[in-house]
Order: C-alpha cells, then structure tokens, then sequence
C-alpha cells in the first residue's frame, strides 16, 4: 500500500497483494423505494432490492440497493429485522439520513483482522454476509468476509474492512451503465472536530499514512482516499449541506465520463447542480439524505489533490 497521495486512481476493479482499496459507501435511508427512485432521477442506475443474510440464512437486519460503477460502487440500506444490526442502523439514522457507512477492500481480510486488533481496536469476530442476487443466467449470490471494530471505535460511523467472495455477482456488466456517466468511486469527504486525531485513527485503521491537503489531511489508499477536514473546510467544499453532528461523512467523489453530461442529466432530475472548475458539486435529494457528490473527470481535479 502506497500512503501517497495519488494523482490518479488505479484502473482496476480489485485490490492485488497488500493492497487496499476504498471499495464502496453505504447510505442509511428510511425508505428503499423512494431511494432507489432518487438515485434514478440522479441517473444512476439503481439495482434491484437484495435482503441481507448470514450463512445459515438469518436476516442480518438490512437490505441493500447498489449503484454499481466499474470501480466501487454506492450503497443504499434500509431495515429489514429487529437484530443487533437494524438496531445498529436504527440509532445511525435517528441522528441523520445519509453516508454512515465506509468500506474498504482486501485480498486476506483474516490478515486485516489480526492486523486491526494488533493496532489496538477492539475488534467484533469475522462476519460472513451474503445476499441473493439475480444474475443473468439466473439465481445466484453476492458474498463477503468483512472485518468489523466494536461500535464505538470509528466514530464516524460504520467503517470495515471486506474481501469479496464472489465479485462477478456484485459487478453485474448490465448495471454498470449509468446515464450521468458514472464510472468509479473515488475520496470520501468527512467533517471532524479534531482532524489530526481522526487521521492517526484512520491511518491506523488502513495501515496507510496521513498527509496533510489544503483542506485538512487525507488518508490515501491504493484507490480512493479519505478526506479529513474542519467543519469551516468542509463548508467552503460543500455550503450547501448543513453538517447535522460531529463527526460527518458528507461528501463523495464520483468520476465521470463527462461532468458537463452528468450535470445536465442531473439537473434534469431536478438536482441543485453548482460547477467550480472541473467538478459538479449536487447536494443528495432529500430520499438519500444529507450530503453531497462532487462528480468529477478525473480524481487529480478534485479540489483536495492539488
């Protein structure tokens, strides 16, 4: 793994070796359907409702629509059973609707874990997901091992480390089509009180290096990024958005085909969209909750990677 700062993304869908990569982000909604039409009006191409499992078949507690892109991708959850985890989802959205949930992938996620519980986390066992999907040839299934802290270790919501199992269900061909152009997942914007001592914790987390940006410090992966920031820096990126509590996953990059597509496809949809430079800042319909996307060309033109 790098710890740089990088230029531009990797091309690839997976992390190889010791890599780690910035897989996806996770909203928390109340409603999946009228979720799934706000993404669609934001032109992305929203899959079909999957309900969450474990291995013996048990409802983990949520169900998911994604938003698949070459590289990453959005998801969408929403309650589906009284667990621990629904539970878990219950208080994340009792604060705000919007991004609580932050993933990071590997290759050996047994590795990860050992890896987290030596640097200190407390660490929840192994956790085996999965979830019935339809592939074109028929039924199937999109599984992962995912590496999980105790509540409370990552305040800024649900943050884990996954292996995926079985990427061919996940990355379907058929949904990686999105109208604005969509094309990978690239940093995540995250508001804090004390951005030095979220940096040390989430480059402890990834096992990559914090440097400093002119709107914080950022945590780079082999793909993607986490940018940490002040509530005052993260009102100059975003003055749209009302940051709702400390800490705050508000923001994301998208990289697209075209911005000036995306924008009109966006707008279209009846989306707020606002241009500075290279990027399309467009606050989250209110169905997805509070934030925002910044779409982009390329990762180096985002504001932070100069």
């Amino acid at each position: 793994m790098t710890g740089q700062t990088p230029t531009e993304d990797v091309a690839r869908r997976l992390p190889r070796a010791d890599e780690i990569f910035l897989d996806h982000v996770g909203h928390f909604v109340r409603n999946a359907q009228a979720a799934a039409g706000a993404l669609e009006r934001a032109g992305f191409f929203a899959t079909p409702v999957s309900m969450q499992v474990d291995p013996q078949g048990q409802p983990t507690g949520t169900g998911n629509i994604t938003a698949m892109f070459d590289r990453g991708y959005v998801e969408v959850l929403f309650k589906t059973a009284d667990t621990a985890l629904g539970r878990e989802f219950d208080a994340a959205v009792s604060d705000y609707a919007g991004v609580h949930l932050l993933a990071f992938a590997v290759t050996d996620v047994e590795r990860a874990h050992a890896r987290l519980a030596a640097s200190g986390f407390r660490m929840r066992p192994l956790a085996q997901f999965q979830r019935p999907v339809q592939t074109a040839s028929g039924a199937g299934v999109a599984a992962f091992s995912v590496a999980r802290v105790e509540r409370g270790e990552m305040a800024e919501g649900r943050v884990q480390i996954l292996a995926h199992r079985t990427p061919d269900t996940v990355w379907q061909t058929r949904w990686l089509a999105h109208r604005n152009g969509a094309l990978a997942l690239s940093d995540v914007a995250i508001a804090v009180a004390d951005v030095a001592e979220a940096a040390g914790r989430f480059a402890r987390f990834t096992g990559c290096r914090a440097v400093h940006t002119r709107f914080g410090q950022a945590v780079a992966t082999d793909r993607g990024a986490v940018q940490l920031m002040s509530p005052e820096f993260f009102y100059e990126l975003v003055p749209e958005v009302k940051i709702p509590r400390l800490p705050f996953m508000g923001a994301y990059a998208v990289i697209v085909r075209s911005v000036k597509l995306a924008a009109e496809v966006l707008q279209q949809g009846g989306l707020a969209v606002r241009r500075t430079g290279a990027v399309a800042a467009v606050p989250f319909p209110a169905e997805l909750g509070v934030g925002a996307w910044l779409f982009a060309e390329r990762a180096a033109d985002l504001p932070w990677r100069g």
